[in-house]
């Protein structure tokens, strides 16, 4: 009898762990950067969307980078499953994965990128670039790629390419900083970075980038995720980009009430505000959506692989998207599917 009791014990126990493995919460854990180029993930973090999408059983944990390649460090590390980033870091950590670790589900902004240069710094016309010191917020990201392809388009050089123009790659905070000191010349920044050199660090916008790409669209953010978490957790991947595409959607149809909640969050990453001129002045050079504008990728890849970011041979990129689950996202709302 002792020895039956026992054993249902026993039995009782195993279970109970069974049922406590079984309610273990799958962990989602999302990149993001305190931009409003990332709108979207920063005023669903403000007001918990993308957790009710998920649902009870799955935990997100957020994690804020600086710049591209040190999200797609962290993608490479596993340290994370799923990131808004732009799209040279995508192409460069698809390259560099040969295709195993990246792939794109989703856009999340076009436009929202600028080169913006210091009143004193002298510079009317693209020669006046010549012995300039310019800043990106990171060495082979979007705008590090954009602004190298620029110099070259007007027959100007790095210094490390035998040129004179000294290309800085700094984060975007420090750029603040010594453009307030007079030690840079322009930089090429992303929103509302832009916007804050020009109204409190007495910068003027010398190329809104949107008028650069055909339509004044191109690619600036992308949602893109581990191929073995999309594998393994399509429900969740799919709840997430309900919640992705439905704050999409309510940004563009509640502008005022989304720049507040954005601006809200802000200050909270970041300690600080954006003044309400900042924060329209940004706003305005930017849109949110859902489609990843592959047109634009492409040329940003053909770009970085004439600046030597991206191997001998042109890459193949027939892999990088995977866009099913957005599209039935879509579908469901009946919305126009996106290519």
């Amino acid at each position: 009898m002792r020895v039956g009791f026992g054993l249902l014990a026993a039995l009782l126990v195993m279970a109970a762990s069974g049922i406590r493995a079984q309610q273990k919460p799958i962990v989602i854990r999302v990149g993001y950067f305190p931009n409003i180029t990332h709108a979207q993930a920063l005023v669903g973090r403000a007001g918990g969307q993308f957790e009710k999408a998920v649902g009870p059983g799955v935990q997100i944990e957020w994690k804020a980078f600086n710049a591209g390649p040190s999200a797609i460090e962290a993608l490479f590390a596993n340290a994370i499953d799923l990131t808004y980033v732009g799209p040279n870091p995508t192409v460069t950590g698809y390259v560099r994965s040969q295709g195993e670790a990246v792939r794109v589900i989703a856009g999340a902004a076009s436009g929202g990128a600028s080169l913006v240069v210091r009143q004193g710094a002298g510079i009317q016309k693209a020669s006046d670039f010549h012995g300039k010191r310019v800043a990106t917020p990171q060495q082979g990201n979007t705008q590090d790629v954009a602004l190298r392809a620029w110099l070259r388009g007007n027959g100007l050089k790095p210094r490390e390419k035998g040129g004179d123009v000294q290309v800085l790659p700094i984060t975007n905070a420090d750029q603040f900083t010594l453009f307030l000191k007079g030690q840079l010349d322009a930089a090429w920044a992303p929103e509302p970075w832009a916007a804050r050199l020009v109204h409190e660090a007495g910068g003027r916008i010398f190329i809104d980038e949107r008028d650069l790409w055909p339509n004044h669209e191109f690619v600036i953010t992308d949602l893109i995720i581990r191929p073995k978490f999309l594998k393994d957790h399509p429900d969740v991947v799919k709840n997430f980009l309900r919640a992705h595409v439905d704050l999409t959607d309510w940004i563009n149809k509640n502008s005022t009430q989304a720049k507040q909640i954005l601006n809200q969050q802000l200050q909270k990453e970041t300690g600080k505000p954006l003044a309400p001129e900042v924060l329209d002045d940004a706003f305005s050079r930017m849109a949110v959506t859902y489609d990843p504008i592959r047109s634009s990728l492409q040329k940003s890849t053909q770009q970085a692989f004439d600046e030597g970011f991206l191997g001998r041979t042109p890459p193949d990129l027939s892999g990088l998207y995977d866009l099913t689950l957005l599209n039935e996202v879509l579908r469901e709302k009946k919305a126009r599917p996106v290519q």
